[in-house]
């Protein structure tokens, strides 16, 4: 880590709870945590998180209160989804871990009213289930039995669900890492024709942060999953390419402190899938 209590750090953290409330994660009216709290699960002193909501009380997305602390502004999140017609849309969004892909997928699930769908939340329980049954461990994302017969059947878990929205009419976000997907040409085309087949059309989004980023945010969400990346983390960030590319025409939405809000990178990609 090369971020301090200083400018970049308040403002990272700024990014990650502006990311919460604008994913839903956080809901209007919900309270806060202490400053106290935060800055224990920022790993910062309390300076940084006030200068953090104070960038996010100046957005009209947190407000503070004598007495009562601070909680989610009552506005702080979209209005009512906007129903889209013509053909269902797949926007397939990958990115490595702590890039923000989850939050950048729910935003866009909120501001368009489509389907979320995350390969951790469909799957994690029963590939936890059978990591631990194939005598393995449940944060296990780096093994040869993980990579080689729990990955592969998670992915078709994920294309099966994709399949059957899409066959329904209906538009979805798809959320995942995707490392090795988007680094086939091979493999989009295969996908592209399938869904094409299913009359809907594909959309590639890559996410990309720096590692000081990426690391903050799987610091603070403390998934098991996680474990081994924190542990190795230089070892880790050594063996990744933090500017790779997809091999298919893509949209790049970029997740630092100082890159613009991701609902507002969310709304600008949905603004040019109408016209």
């Amino acid at each position: 880590m090369n971020t301090t209590d200083g400018d970049a750090r308040h403002r990272q953290i700024a990014r990650e709870l502006r990311n919460e409330i604008e994913a839903g994660r956080l809901r209007p009216g919900q309270k806060l945590p202490s400053t106290r709290a935060l800055a224990e699960q920022f790993n910062v002193s309390v300076a940084p998180i006030n200068d953090a909501m104070a960038i996010l009380e100046t957005e009209g997305l947190v407000v503070s209160k004598p007495r009562s602390g601070r909680s989610v502004s009552d506005t702080a999140t979209p209005g009512a989804p906007r129903r889209r017609v013509g053909r269902p849309q797949v926007i397939y969004v990958g990115g490595y871990a702590g890039s923000g892909k989850t939050e950048f997928g729910r935003t866009l699930a909120r501001e368009s009213g489509w389907a979320m769908l995350d390969k951790d939340t469909l799957t994690r329980s029963v590939v936890d289930a059978a990591l631990v049954q194939l005598g393995s461990s449940p944060a296990d994302r780096e093994s040869d039995l993980y990579m080689t017969v729990i990955r592969p059947a998670e992915y078709e878990c994920l294309a099966a669900t994709v399949q059957e929205n899409v066959s329904c009419g209906v538009s979805v976000i798809v959320t995942a890492p995707f490392i090795k997907e988007f680094g086939s040409e091979a493999w989009f085309r295969r996908t592209a024709v399938d869904l094409d087949t299913l009359g809907a059309d594909m959309t590639v989004v890559w996410i990309r942060a720096d590692a000081d980023s990426m690391h903050s945010y799987i610091t603070r969400r403390g998934a098991a999953r996680d474990s081994y990346k924190l542990a190795h983390w230089g070892e880790y960030t050594d063996a990744i390419n933090l500017t790779f590319a997809p091999a298919w025409d893509y949209t790049l939405v970029t997740n630092n402190s100082d890159s613009a809000p991701l609902r507002d990178q969310a709304q600008d990609l949905l603004a040019k899938l109408a016209n």
